[in-house]
């Protein structure tokens, strides 16, 4: 295992993305809402409903084995075979179902957006997420071997592309929302082509059927998860355009889009966790169940710390971020902020390692289930909030079932005091900016409130030691060795 420094340094590492995530929106998103309508971005979010759903099937989650066998494949040779055999079999499936997605464009695009004529933007929007589907194998690959610069570099370079295209195309060409799909995917691809070339050059070449069939054995129980998964998180924009409006899509959108923030930054964190937690599953045994609860208490104080922060604020960032017209986005950013932060224990890789993913189906297809049933009351009662808050509620009852029968089959023992402790401030701070919101009491007193949950948070950072001297001092040595160039 590596060091506790080379830990906190890749975590600055991992971060980088998470703030150029952070920072794109507050440099695009003020451009491209004066210029897009809340109508394009439902039509937006309705394409991605699609092509997220459709690429989750050409995927047959084969990331979740290819990293899980990764640790097991340990020669060069093995892991080569691994990683060259999903990506010939995804290319493969992707092809297929591109081709399927093109010829029924326009009947698709009618199904599920309600009009035909954004038959290309589905399609486009089709391939820009099934190259970052692609390109996501290479970045495994860096994130297992604890290689946190390349990961990093690509991922901002990408993100940093995908921006300036988007904005040409959109703010100076004026092309529309397709504008947008288009930034991502020549970015994708030029990213996805360099990355190729890399790998090709460092790993020869392989094919290992053995392989990809352990991966595939592990991967394809996980699919209705997949496809049931994004029915469930996604199924809501469906709903929003069926029963309400695509304008109300839009907002809605715009407000899951911010609070996406959140879980950004979590699965920026993840990279730096996930590793660390399969080696103890791996090599510890039944002191690993320990050894990963107490490792993962401040990987959840961060983690959260950005929640409350993006839940705190979220109508100043929308003032600063959006017109008045997509204002209706404050308390959805808040709510999708309480969800995003719960997602913390979903990021566990418990049944993979112990090869029980048809449960995360079973549970998956309930998740849908539910999500729909108090979603349909929900939306015809508050529109696009009333999605919000069925989501939350569906993604929490479901969440809670995942989490018992995780500790069912991998028991890790949290610090249960602990966690209790940071999800009541979080939670209980988030729900009383909503009620004071709604009953009209004064910026004034809010921003107090705010500054008073802030500092109780940080309060309880110092006690469960997370927020220390000692943590301080490590932290500000490895800033000044990365910044002197000793060790990167």
């Amino acid at each position: 295992m590596i060091s506790k420094e080379e830990q906190i340094k890749n975590s600055f590492l991992y971060l980088f993305p998470a703030i150029i995530g952070t920072l794109i929106p507050f440099l695009t998103l003020p451009v491209f809402t004066r210029i897009l309508t809340k109508e394009d971005y439902g039509v937006f979010a309705l394409c991605q409903f699609y092509a997220a759903f459709v690429n989750g099937i050409a995927n047959f989650c084969l990331t979740y084995g290819f990293e899980r066998n990764f640790f097991e494949h340990k020669e060069v040779k093995n892991v080569a075979g691994l990683l060259y055999s999903t990506l010939a079999f995804v290319i493969i499936a992707s092809t297929i179902l591109g081709f399927l997605t093109y010829t029924f464009r326009q009947q698709l695009s009618h199904l599920i957006i309600g009009s035909s004529e954004f038959g290309s933007l589905l399609f486009w929007t089709y391939c820009s997420l099934g190259i970052t589907g692609l390109k996501n194998y290479y970045l495994i690959f860096y994130k297992n071997s604890e290689n946190a610069k390349p990961f990093v570099l690509y991922t901002i370079v990408e993100s940093i592309m995908a921006a300036l295209i988007s904005l040409f195309m959109v703010a100076y060409l004026r092309i529309g929302v397709i504008g947008l799909i288009w930034g991502q995917l020549w970015a994708g691809l030029i990213i996805f082509s360099i990355l190729s070339f890399q790998f090709v050059r460092m790993l020869p070449v392989s094919i290992e059927r053995e392989a990809l069939w352990d991966s595939l054995k592990i991967s394809s129980p996980l699919t209705p998860r997949i496809f049931f998964g994004v029915l469930g998180n996604q199924f809501d924009k469906y709903l929003i355009g069926l029963l309400g409006t695509v304008g109300g899509v839009g907002i809605y959108n715009i407000g899951q889009r911010v609070a996406y923030i959140v879980f950004y930054y979590m699965t920026a964190i993840q990279n730096v966790f996930s590793p660390q937690v399969y080696r103890r599953m791996f090599d510890l045994g039944e002191e690993g169940k320990a050894s990963i609860g107490r490792y993962l208490t401040p990987f959840l104080y961060t983690s959260i710390l950005i929640g409350l922060l993006i839940s705190l604020f979220s109508e100043e960032l929308t003032a600063v971020l959006t017109p008045e017209s997509y204002h209706d986005a404050i308390d959805i950013i808040i709510i999708f902020s309480m969800l995003y932060g719960s997602y913390f224990f979903s990021k566990q890789p418990q049944l993979i390692y112990m090869k029980k993913t048809y449960i995360s189906s079973i549970i998956n297809i309930f998740n849908i289930g539910i999500n729909v049933a108090i979603n349909i009351p929900f939306i015809l009662r508050w529109g696009a909030i009333g999605a919000a808050w069925g989501t939350l509620l569906s993604g929490l009852i479901s969440g809670s079932i995942l989490f018992f029968i995780s500790q069912h089959f991998y028991h890790i023992k949290w610090e249960y005091g602990k966690v209790l402790s940071i999800f009541i401030i979080f939670f209980g701070s988030s729900i009383a900016m909503i009620v004071m919101r709604n009953f009209g009491i004064s910026y004034e007193i809010r921003a107090i409130f705010k500054t008073v949950s802030l500092a109780l948070y940080l309060y309880l950072g110092i006690v469960f030691n997370i927020l220390s001297k000692k943590n301080y001092l490590l932290i500000r040595s490895i800033m000044i060795t990365t910044k002197n160039g000793a060790h990167l």
